[in-house]
């Protein structure tokens, strides 16, 4: 099964994430198939960016978004309109 979910690459007590296209059986950090954007929490203002597109592309092929990453789209698609 192939998830969107979050890979962290921040240090210690800042966190950054990637959002990614994965294979649900890799770990968190590990192998992945695309790179679809970015989320930093410790930003107020601008904290994702997404290609929306390559998102929806990934979900009609079947592919599960994370609970997080849901709610990131749903934001985006937000703020675009």
């Amino acid at each position: 099964m192939v998830k969107i979910r979050l890979r962290r690459v921040g240090c210690h007590k800042r966190p950054f994430y990637r959002i990614v296209v994965a294979d649900s059986r890799s770990p968190r950090d590990g192998k992945f198939i695309e790179f679809l954007g970015t989320y930093n929490p410790i930003l107020e203002n601008e904290k994702s960016k997404i290609d929306i597109e390559k998102a929806q592309k990934w979900i009609a092929n079947g592919a599960q978004p994370t609970q997080i990453v849901k709610s990131i789209i749903k934001n985006c698609l937000q703020q675009k309109v």
